[in-house]
């Protein structure tokens, strides 16, 4: 499966790339939620396969995590992608805010690659073969 991972920290994505790729998963990357939604629309219109999930940090400028799983919720063609906040935001009404704006699972940094996995399992998207 095509993954996204959307965080202004180039190590943070490095990290993250590292966990799904030993998954099996592609993975391309987005600084922040504006580049990512750029992406998005750039497959949309030229018909090429858009990322089935996004890891979505919350603190990013142009474009934060919670403006783009709002955004991409708002896209029709975009409903199936499965979103996953992977931040800092630790507060009970932050995460709430991310789960009604569309996000899928939440990850509160710092992670370990088992709690990445846990939340793959959960959802349902490990690839044949992997357990949890």
């Amino acid at each position: 499966m095509l993954t996204m991972v959307i965080d202004d920290s180039r190590a943070m994505r490095l990290i993250l790339k590292r966990i799904v790729a030993q998954l099996g998963f592609e993975v391309v990357e987005a600084a922040n939620g504006k580049e990512a939604m750029d992406y998005l629309t750039s497959t949309l219109e030229s018909g090429t396969e858009a990322p089935g999930l996004a890891l979505v940090d919350w603190n990013m400028p142009e474009m934060n995590g919670l403006e783009f799983v709002t955004a991409v919720r708002a896209e029709p063609r975009l409903r199936s992608m499965t979103l996953m906040m992977v931040t800092t935001e630790s507060e009970q009404s932050q995460i709430v805010r991310a789960l009604a704006a569309g996000a899928h699972e939440y990850v509160i940094k710092p992670f370990t690659p088992d709690a990445i996995i846990d939340k793959l399992a959960l959802l349902g998207l490990l690839p044949n073969g992997v357990a949890a």
